[in-house]
Formats: structure tokens, sequence, C-alpha cells
């Protein structure tokens, strides 16, 4: 099969659609499939055995500066009438996703579209005057989405949310996570002393991910403070627009910044940590909650967004009531002082982690593209029903 995939982001970014995007092109090439990636600001001109078209983009600024927005160019229709393919990924349509959209359907093509972040919810957490385009921006998704043959979310709760705003033809796309790269060996001595600056015997909190506003990491601070009385500390891994800001609301407290970590090193933050705090909103699913997991490290989240499609309360991790600094502060308490909790909740994690490969994932996307195929052609056979939810 051949699949052109539009992508809002690619490498060099880092985050957890791109993680998606690129083990779902790993496990596309191993099946024998043909991808062709769009994708703006600077990506490599190939990965793995798929050939990726850079797309003129620019920045978005001043509110999200890591962002390129990806513009429509000649060069795509070409590229696309070269490939010639079976189908069309548009992922999270908002701009150049969603020029790949209109491209599909300009081409008469079959199109799947798959909704990775609520970029509606997105305006309002990052504020700066965003807040006012919310609805369109809505109306936009809703709509892209809506000329799809097969729309998919990767949690259920996202499914629910997207069938709220009045997308249609939605399903799951099953979550995975690398178990091979991220397991409870890659712990190190060095990467604990350098995560908890020096004091390796202390509780250390872990989060990976973005610094910025829409990760609510300000709910954090409260908790750290209070918990001083244990010797926590706190270890954010990542960068991004509200680095700056951070560092001012974290100062006075024992907290590390240690800007963005991948590989072996990565791996080693997420098993060196006690437990991982998520205190987001806004996310479809949680991709380092799952890494986490792996890792074979208890989370503590909001319960909201697709959080708890990853985290089994009281099982895994808990959930918390999103902006409850008392029940978060609770939960890191309980975890940070009970070892036996600690590591049942993370072989817990681990073996809930280990049920959910990249493989199995893409095969299930791949049945998924033959049916927007088949919707295309007209003979649209009964919808398979939504996949069990199980966290």
């Amino acid at each position: 099969m051949r699949i052109a995939l539009f992508t809002e982001v690619f490498l060099p970014k880092v985050d957890g659609v791109v993680t998606r995007v690129t083990r779902t092109l790993d496990q596309l090439g191993e099946l024998g499939h043909t991808a062709l990636v769009f994708a703006p600001g600077d990506p490599p001109a190939s990965y793995g055995p798929h050939r990726v078209v850079r797309v003129r983009s620019v920045s978005f600024r001043p509110w999200y500066p890591e962002i390129m927005v990806g513009l429509p160019t000649p060069r795509i229709a070409r590229e696309m009438q070269d490939f010639r393919p079976d189908v069309v990924h548009a992922v999270n349509p908002v701009w150049l996703a969603a020029y790949g959209v209109l491209s599909a359907r300009r081409r008469n093509l079959p199109l799947l579209a798959s909704f990775h972040t609520d970029v509606p919810s997105y305006t309002t957490a990052i504020g700066g005057g965003l807040q006012v385009l919310r609805a369109p921006v809505q109306g936009w998704s809703t709509w892209m989405h809506n000329l799809a043959e097969v729309n998919l979310c990767t949690s259920a709760q996202m499914v629910d949310r997207a069938r709220e705003v009045g997308i249609r033809e939605v399903d799951l796309w099953p979550k995975a996570v690398d178990t091979v790269g991220y397991h409870p060996g890659a712990r190190t001595a060095a990467m604990r002393a350098r995560l908890t600056d020096g004091h390796p015997d202390a509780p250390l909190v872990l989060y990976v991910g973005r610094l910025s506003r829409e990760k609510d990491l300000d709910q954090l601070v409260e908790p750290v403070r209070r918990l001083s009385r244990y010797g926590v500390r706190l270890a954010l891994v990542g960068s991004g627009p509200g680095r700056s800001e951070l560092e001012r609301l974290f100062a006075g407290t024992p907290t590390v910044f240690t800007g963005y970590l991948g590989g072996a090193d990565l791996a080693a933050a997420y098993a060196s940590a006690d437990v991982f705090a998520f205190p987001s909103t806004t996310e479809t699913l949680g991709l380092v909650a799952l890494e986490s997991m792996a890792s074979g490290v208890p989370v503590i989240g909001a319960d909201a967004g697709g959080i708890p499609f990853v985290v089994d309360d009281g099982r895994t991790g808990f959930l918390v009531a999103p902006g409850d600094a008392d029940a978060l502060t609770d939960r890191l308490e309980r975890l940070v002082t009970d070892a036996d909790l600690r590591t049942r909740m993370g072989r817990a994690a681990r073996q809930d982690a280990e049920e959910h490969s990249w493989r199995a994932a893409t095969e299930s996307l791949v049945l998924d593209y033959e049916l927007a195929i088949e919707r295309h052609r007209g003979r649209r056979p009964v919808p398979r029903p939504l996949r069990a939810r199980r966290p």
C-alpha cells in the first residue's frame, strides 16, 4: 500500500505526535508498505524507507515558536501526482495536514484523518489573544475531519470528544509504547544523581514533555513545596516556550530543568524516577505516561482528556481532579513514602505497557486504511464496533 502522510509536526521536533508517526512509519516499512511524508520545518530527507518532502513553513510566533506552520506549494501537487497514493493520511488536519485533506478530495483519493491534539482547547490554554479563535478553529477542525472516510483518535475519551463536536466515522487507534527502549533496567545511578541535583537518595518526581502553559506544570509548585519535609525533588525533562516562566515559578524549589533528552538518556531518566507527574488536562492520550509505565514507574495524572485511558486509577497510578493541589499532594506523598505501594504499582504499570505493541497498533491502522479505501469506492461496509475500552 502507498500512503501519502501529511503531518503538522515531524523530526527533528520531539513530542508524542512525532513519536507515534515515526514508530508507525517503522512498522509500515516492516509490513511492506511505503509512505511519502509531507512535513514542515527542517525534517530529514527520508525516514527509513520512506521519503520525506520538506514543505515551506513559518514559525508560529510569538505564541509557539517551536511549531512550524506548513504552507501549500505547487511541489505538493507534483509529488502527489508522481507518488500515486492508495490512501491519504492527514495527521491533525489544521494547517499543512488540512491541505492534505483538500488535496485528497481534489484528487478523489481515499482519506483517513487522525486526531492527536485538541487544538481548540490549546488556544484557550496558551492564551495570548488566541482564545477568540477557539470556536472557528473547532469548526474548521470538525469540517476537515468530516471530509475523511475514517477518523481515528488515540484514546476512547477522545473518541467521545470527537463525536461531541460533530466528527463522524470515528474509531480508536490503539495505544502503543516501546517496551524495549523503555524498561526498568534503564535506571542508572548517574542519571539519578543528575535529576536530583546530587541528592540520589531523595524521592524523585519526574515530568517529561513540552514546557508550555497548556501542560499545567504550575500545578506542581505547591505539592513540591509541601513535600519538602520528605526531601522530594522534581525534574522537568524537556523544553518549550514556557521554560523561562517555569524557571521563575519554581525558583527556590528543588527542581532541575534538564532540557531535551533522547535515546538512552531519556530511557534512563524515566527509569530513574520514583513517580511520574502529569497534570496536563489537554492530552489526547499522553504517550509520555505510557513510556513511564513501560519503565516501571507509576503515574499520577489529571483525570481529564486521554490520561484516564492510560492510567488505571489505584493500580498503575493515580488520577486526580484537575487543579486539586490537596489531592495531588496526597497521592504524591503516598507514593514517595510507601516503597511497597510504589513497587506494586510500578510492576502493574510495566505489565500493562507490555500488552500494547507498535506492531499491533499499526496493523490496526492498516485495516482502517483499507476501510477508508472501501468506503471511498462506495461499498461502505457496516462500520466495525468501537474497540473495547481499557485503561
